[in-house]
C-alpha cells in the first residue's frame, strides 16, 4: 500500500518554458549532496558554477561547525579556556542559537551541549565505538557530566554574537548542521533565481516548485532497514523539508539492549523508548533536524504532545513485541491524501 503527502498549499507558478534540471552533486559531512535544481534557458550559465558555489556554500558550515575538524570554529570553541569569550560566525551563531530554543522547549530532551556524553558513548570524533578497546562509560562518568550542567553554565551574549565558553562545555551540532547545510544550499539557489529545484544533504531533503512537467519532487519517507513490510510513504516536497533521526544508523549492544547514538540529554543514556525512527517534516531542514532529534529522544506519548501543541507533522515508527507501529500527529495525517 502506498500512501501520500501533499503540502496544504501550492503556489501555481510553474518553471518556464524550455528550462531543464541540472545536477550538481558533491561530499560534506561524512556524508554525499545532491541537488537538481531547474534552470530556465536564461540561467543555462548557472550550470557551470553552480556547482562550486553549493559545495562553498557547504564548506563554510564545516569550517564553523564541524565536531570533526579541531581547526573549526566549534573545535576551537570546544578546547578553548574556561571563562573566555568567543565572537561566533552569524552562521554558527544562528544554528547554536536555534538548537538552545530547541533545548529548552523540548525540557532538555535536546542538548547541543551533550558533546561530551556523546563523545563518551563512543558516538563522537574521538573514542569511537567501533575502534578496539572501547567499552561503555561507568555510571560515575556519566553522572559526573549530568552534574556539571553544561547547558545552564554555557552563556550567549546577543548583541555582540559571543558566547562564553565556561570551561569543559562540548559543543555538538551534528543534528542540526546537515539541516541547515540544506536550508543553505536551497537559499544559494535561491538568491541565483532558481526556484525549482530538490536538494539533499545525508538523506534530508528540501524542494520548492515542480519538475520541467509540472510534476511535484516526490521523496520516500525514510524505511527502518531489516524490519520487515512496512508501509511505503512518498510525500511531495513543494516548500517543504524533511528529515528522519533513526536508532540503526550508529549502534553497538548494550546490556543486552540497542545503544543507540541518540542519547537522552536528561538520563546521560541512549534511548530506551523503542523509537527506531521519528520522521518531520518542516519549512525549514535545520527545524526538521532538530525536531526528529528531540522527538525521538521524548518518544511517541510525551513528543506526540509536543508535536501536537506545535502543529508540527511527525512521524513516529516504534518497535513492539508484534512488530513495528506507527503513530502520527495531526498535521501529518491532514497531508496525507
Amino acid at each position: 500500500m502506498r500512501r501520500v503527502l501533499v503540502p496544504l498549499s501550492i503556489a501555481p507558478e510553474l518553471p518556464a518554458p524550455g528550462s531543464a534540471v541540472a545536477q550538481a552533486s558533491g561530499y560534506t559531512m561524512g556524508t554525499t549532496w545532491q541537488v537538481q535544481a531547474v534552470l530556465a534557458p536564461a540561467q543555462a550559465g548557472l550550470r557551470e558554477s553552480m556547482a562550486q558555489q553549493l559545495q562553498r556554500q557547504l564548506d563554510i558550515i564545516v569550517a564553523q561547525m564541524s565536531h570533526w575538524e579541531s581547526g573549526s570554529d566549534l573545535g576551537r570553541f570546544n578546547a578553548a579556556p574556561a571563562g573566555s569569550w568567543h565572537h561566533l560566525p552569524s552562521a554558527f551563531y544562528k544554528v547554536l542559537s536555534y538548537a538552545l530554543e530547541v533545548a529548552d522547549a523540548s525540557g532538555g530532551a535536546y542538548d547541543p551541549c551533550a558533546g561530551a556524553l556523546v563523545n563518551c558513548w563512543g558516538f563522537g570524533a574521538q573514542r569511537r565505538y567501533t575502534e578496539a578497546g572501547f567499552y561503555a562509560p561507568p555510571a560515575d562518568i556519566v553522572h559526573a557530566i549530568l552534574a556539571r550542567e553544561d547547558r545552564a553554565r554555557l552563556k550567549l551574549d546577543p548583541a555582540g554574537r559571543q558566547a562564553l565558553q565556561p570551561g569543559g562545555v562540548q559543543l555538538d551540532l551534528s543534528s542540526v548542521a546537515k539541516g541547515y547545510g540544506v536550508d543553505q544550499l536551497a537559499n544559494c539557489l535561491e538568491l541565483n533565481g532558481v526556484h525549482h529545484y530538490l536538494v539533499e544533504v545525508g538523506g534530508e531533503l528540501r524542494g520548492a516548485g515542480v519538475k520541467p512537467d509540472g510534476g511535484p519532487w516526490w521523496v520516500q519517507l525514510e524505511a527502518v532497514p531489516d524490519a520487515g513490510q512496512q508501509l511505503d510513504t512518498v510525500a511531495a516536497l513543494h516548500g517543504l523539508a524533511i528529515a528522519t533521526s533513526g536508532d540503526y544508523r550508529q549502534h553497538f549492544s548494550y546490556a543486552g539492549a540497542r545503544a543507540s547514538h541518540t542519547l537522552d540529554p536528561r538520563t546521560g543514556y541512549p534511548i530506551r523508548n523503542q523509537v527506531a525512527s521519528v520522521t518531520v517534516l518542516h519549512a525549514e531542514c535545520m527545524a526538521a533536524d532538530a525536531l526528529s532529534t528531540a522527538l525521538s529522544v521524548l518518544g511517541p506519548e510525551a513528543g506526540l504532545r509536543f508535536a501536537e501543541a506545535r502543529k508540527l507533522a511527525a512521524r513516529f515508527i516504534v518497535r513492539t513485541d508484534g512488530g513495528l507501529h506507527e503513530v502520527t500527529s495531526s498535521a501529518f495525517d491532514d497531508m496525507l491524501q
